[in-house]
């Protein structure tokens, strides 16, 4: 393949990125915002209500999670390949799945789906002078220690889960997730047909890993729409939502980089290895085209040496041939003798 045609390769991989199936900038942010907006709040509604409803149940929360997103994504995947997630977003800018500019307002747009979603539910959120606002707001919070999910049981045998912990499993969760979404997106930021089953279970598993802990954020835009929201509500809050706030976007920027490395550095490996193979091939074609060379200048060294000899001999035949006359002339004068002595 030559230089043109790479570069015109290059050129109809932007473009179809650009357009990504005819739908415009405004468009995709919309259905990211819409489904960012809608996975918060199914969310938040399970965690709180769903959870007083029918009990601290983690499969419960866990197929809740899965089939949310699963939704979300059959929904919207054909506009903007369906993302909902800023480590997504991270690690499709990265990979050059999405570009840099749409990556950015694509993250806008989802943390502000999850602050209305938060908003939402906050102000839908049933309060009495027994029961106020943060004591719901506390089930559908991120965190760890005592903000964690199970703090209340785990602490009834001294046990907590530190930030190490809730790094560790979040960043694990996450990597999770991030690994299937970039299965799923093509180049040119489309999903495959698999995508909405394929997130489903990838955020199922995640949540059932992490939700113990810290109440599986696995997405920074989830945690961060109850927590601004949250932190207002005075209460059984003993710790800030803000102030862990942290773990949730380290751990997800950290596993779409780790995601993305691990994926350049498979193509560039692949990369090398056709090159290798053109190589190869390339050198036995000069070593054929040498061998070539090699036996048509023997052929015309053994051809050279007959020419000699038809030369040589024509040089002799050349040097003969003198004497020819010399032998003509001598029997013209022994004619000429013998009639003059037949005269006489």
């Amino acid at each position: 393949m030559t230089a043109v045609d790479n570069d015109s390769t290059v050129d109809v991989r932007e473009d179809a990125a650009v357009q990504n199936d005819g739908h415009s900038i405004w468009a995709r942010l919309g259905a990211e915002f819409a489904g960012s907006l809608l996975i918060c709040f199914a969310i938040y509604m399970v965690s709180s209500f769903g959870v007083v409803s029918f009990g601290l149940n983690l499969a419960f929360i866990v197929v809740a999670t899965g089939v949310v997103y699963g939704a979300m994504t059959s929904i919207f995947a054909r506009i903007s390949g369906a993302q909902f997630n800023p480590a997504v977003t991270v690690a499709a800018m990265l990979t050059s799945k999405t570009r840099v500019r749409d990556g950015v307002f694509y993250i806008i747009a989802q943390v502000l789906g999850g602050l209305v979603a938060g908003a939402l539910f906050v102000f839908l959120i049933p309060s009495s002078d027994t029961v106020n606002k943060s004591q719901w707001t506390m089930m559908a919070i991120n965190g760890y220690d005592v903000n964690s999910l199970t703090y209340a049981s785990m602490s009834q045998y001294g046990l907590t889960y530190g930030v190490t912990m809730a790094i560790v499993v979040e960043l694990l969760a996450s990597i999770i997730v991030v690994a299937a979404a970039m299965t799923t997106l093509k180049r040119n930021g489309r999903t495959t047909r698999s995508a909405a089953v394929t997130m489903g279970v990838a955020y199922a598993a995640a949540a059932a890993m992490a939700a113990p802990i810290t109440g599986a954020s696995i997405n920074p835009m989830r945690a961060t729409g109850v927590a601004v929201f949250a932190q207002h509500e005075e209460g059984s809050h003993t710790v800030n939502p803000l102030s862990q706030l942290w773990v949730f976007w380290v751990t997800a920027i950290l596993a779409a980089a780790i995601v993305a490395l691990v994926m350049i550095v498979a193509q560039l490996a692949h990369a090398r290895e056709n090159n290798g193979a053109a190589m190869d091939v390339d050198a036995a074609e000069a070593a054929m085209a040498q061998g070539d060379e090699a036996d048509h200048a023997d052929h015309e060294a053994d051809g050279a040496a007959p020419a000699v000899d038809v030369h040589e001999e024509t040089e002799s035949v050349d040097v003969q041939t003198p004497e020819a006359p010399a032998t003509a002339d001598g029997a013209d004068s022994a004619d000429e003798a013998d009639g003059e002595v037949q005269q006489r």
